[in-house]
């Protein structure tokens, strides 16, 4: 049977993903009407036009220990996404971060004779340089947000595109600081400190308490600061609920990410892409990280890049503090928090200097004319 006309799968694993996989599904549809988008993804991706036939829960798991817990969900799934590319026998697929599972659906894709493209690299710079070549057999054409990426691919002899990062055109604030601030029932005269704790109810479960703990110390040394918690919205005010209870005075919750971030003084952030948006806001940052034991441990044997924070590494030294695992205490990231409300000329510098390495604006669309080519081809 002929491959039907068009037909993209489309496979975003979690909720940093299914942003992305949306972005670029709406630049694709502009550039080529009628094309048709299956596959995996969340709310965002079947409001761009997805026609999802598993949702992105059932793939958010983090850490060695959940996806051994998961694995026999995630091999039903895995499964399942073959079964359907063999019905729906798509021109491509569109495989979106979340390498654990697309690196061996690419070699399965591969087999099936369906062009692979891989939208946002698997992090080979940080641990298992070796999947480059499983890339290099497996993915016909690999996207990047950031230039060392490129760059590390080229030296294996592989050549990436560089899009450029799509937070770049996401991220800004639509009112000012007196007006979200005075709307919250915050003082604008007064300094804000932004709590984001993650968007995973397990990242909450282990950051949260802490940086409300924290936040509690803080007060009691300056009790003019003001405190934001950021909700994600995928989710559920009950993964809040348990730990409230150490909320200081002066904290209001917001799904309101960016106009949070613009209003805040500095922030406290779960190491992830949250630190990227919190740059390109320009605000200083300390940067937390809590996992399980096992994870961690296994974490310290592969890993072999200094920093975690993206931020850091985007910078490709360390500008922000990270906190991280029994390091992240209430009492040590109290002490760094307050820090960050008097940046240095120097810091607020690099997170410049951070802004600029992650592209122009038009990284979706640029990432949409490759899968144009591809197409076309």
């Amino acid at each position: 049977m002929d491959p039907t006309p068009q037909t993209l799968l489309i496979v975003a694993g979690e909720e940093s993903g299914d942003m992305r996989a949306a972005s670029l599904v709406r630049e694709i549809a502009a550039l080529c009407p009628g094309t048709r988008f299956v596959g995996i993804g969340g709310n965002r991706c079947r409001e761009a036009g997805v026609a999802t036939f598993t949702d992105i829960t059932e793939l958010a798991v983090i850490g060695f220990t959940e996806v051994i817990r998961n694995f026999a969900r995630i091999k039903r799934v895995f499964d399942l996404t073959l079964e359907r590319a063999r019905t729906e026998r798509p021109v491509l697929a569109i495989l979106v971060d979340y390498p654990g599972f697309n690196l061996r659906l690419a070699r399965e894709l591969k087999k099936h004779g369906i062009k692979v493209i891989y939208y946002i690299s698997p992090q080979v710079w940080a641990w298992k340089e070796s999947r480059v070549a499983i890339v290099k057999s497996n993915v016909d054409r690999m996207m990047v947000l950031f230039p060392f990426e490129k760059d590390l691919y080229d030296r294996h002899g592989y050549t990436a595109d560089l899009v450029g990062h799509p937070l770049v055109d996401e991220v800004h604030a639509d009112i000012t600081r007196h007006e979200f601030l005075s709307h919250a029932g915050l003082d604008p005269h007064a300094p804000v400190i932004a709590l984001l704790p993650g968007s995973r109810a397990k990242e909450i479960s282990r950051h949260l308490p802490v940086m409300l703990a924290a936040a509690s110390l803080m007060r009691q040394k300056r009790p003019d600061i003001q405190f934001i918690l950021l909700k994600a919205k995928n989710l559920d005010q009950a993964c809040f609920s348990p730990w409230l209870h150490l909320a200081p005075e002066k904290l209001k919750i917001t799904e309101d990410y960016y106009n949070a971030l613009g209003s805040c003084n500095s922030a406290v952030v779960c190491s992830g892409t949250a630190t990227l948006e919190t740059a390109l806001m320009g605000k200083p940052m300390v940067v937390v990280y809590k996992t399980s034991w096992l994870t961690w441990h296994l974490g310290k044997f592969l890993v072999k890049i200094p920093y975690i924070a993206l931020v850091n590494i985007v910078a490709g030294k360390k500008i922000v503090e990270e906190l991280l695992q029994a390091n992240a205490s209430p009492a040590h990231l109290a002490a760094e928090a307050l820090k960050t409300l008097f940046p240095s000329d120097k810091l607020l510098q690099e997170l410049v200097r951070v802004k600029q390495l992650l592209g122009s604006p038009g990284a979706s669309r640029r990432a949409a004319l490759i899968v144009r080519e591809e197409l076309d081809r």
